[in-house]
């Protein structure tokens, strides 16, 4: 609070020459003028001190660094996504899976496989499916220096603009670990979007292919992106029936960048990433984490 001294003195000696001549009035009187002389007197307290005139202002948000799990979108669109690959074997057959059925895919796909199938992965380009980086060696990240990290990133992203000629432009980081602070740094370094899942059939346990094919029909919304493995043969097995159960829903297939171009401006919470009973997945290397496939 702050007070105008020059006005309360001035106020003081009013005062004083009034209650000299208040000693000779009646006490209902001097009740009076006092509460008059109290009014008055709240003007002389000047408004409490402000900030300058700034609003509120909410939270900055850096889209680029965020992680996409489900897209609102305002149509029956869907991506599926598989990782690990390229197998030798099995992710031609899928392509030829998606090809009959006129499905386009997104590919996340491990450095080292890249590296040794090239003309896989050149094969899933050039049918028009998407290839996204998913790590050199299918390691924590979270658990990683940011050179390790980096390291992996880059030998990966050679592999890939090696065989296809173009860099990705997404990233599912292996289990889905990944640090807020690791989002940032990436993405403003490698330009990636950060790509996890709202559907695991949990392929990677081998469940058989019905299972697989009953978990992502019975999961799978407008947005989704699903999450699956080119290198097991139940989940080729089980893409045919899967791929026509979700058209038969009236579900369109497109590229993860496909889908996140149709977000709508306002997009409300997702629901909560579905997964099975355990949800955690042996690691390629030594290291055991409960954390997701992926």
């Amino acid at each position: 609070m702050r007070y105008d001294a020059a006005l309360l003195d001035k106020r003081k000696l009013f005062f004083e020459r009034v209650l000299r001549d208040l000693s000779f009035m009646p006490a209902h009187r001097l009740i009076v003028i006092g509460l008059l002389g109290l009014l008055t007197l709240k003007p002389v307290v000047a408004q409490e001190i402000t900030a300058p005139a700034e609003q509120a202002k909410p939270a900055p948000t850096n889209s680029s660094s965020a992680a996409y799990s489900w897209i609102h979108v305002g149509g029956p669109y869907i991506a599926l996504t598989f990782d690990d690959g390229p197998s030798q074997k099995l992710t031609p057959k899928l392509l030829d899976i998606l090809a009959a059925h006129q499905v386009k895919a997104t590919f996340f796909v491990i450095g080292q496989n890249v590296a040794e199938y090239p003309e896989v992965t050149a094969r899933a380009a050039r049918e028009g499916h998407e290839i996204g980086n998913h790590s050199w060696s299918h390691p924590y990240f979270g658990r990683m220096s940011d050179e390790a990290v980096r390291h992996e990133l880059k030998k990966t992203d050679d592999a890939i603009r090696s065989a296809i000629g173009t860099s990705p432009t997404l990233l599912r980081p292996p289990y889905g670990s990944i640090t807020a602070r690791q989002r940032k740094w990436i993405a403003d370094e490698f330009g990636y979007k950060i790509v996890l899942w709202d559907v695991d059939p949990l392929d990677w346990k081998r469940p058989g292919p019905a299972v697989v094919r009953d978990r992502i029909v019975r999961n799978t919304r407008a947005g989704s992106i699903v999450l699956s493995h080119d290198i097991h043969p139940g989940t080729i097995e089980a893409m045919p029936d899967t791929i026509e159960q979700l058209q038969a829903k009236g579900f369109k297939f497109v590229t993860v960048s496909e889908l996140i171009s149709m977000a709508l401006p306002e997009t409300p919470k997702p629901a909560p990433i579905k997964r099975g009973p355990d949800s955690s997945k042996p690691a390629t290397g030594p290291a055991k984490s409960p954390l997701p496939s992926g």
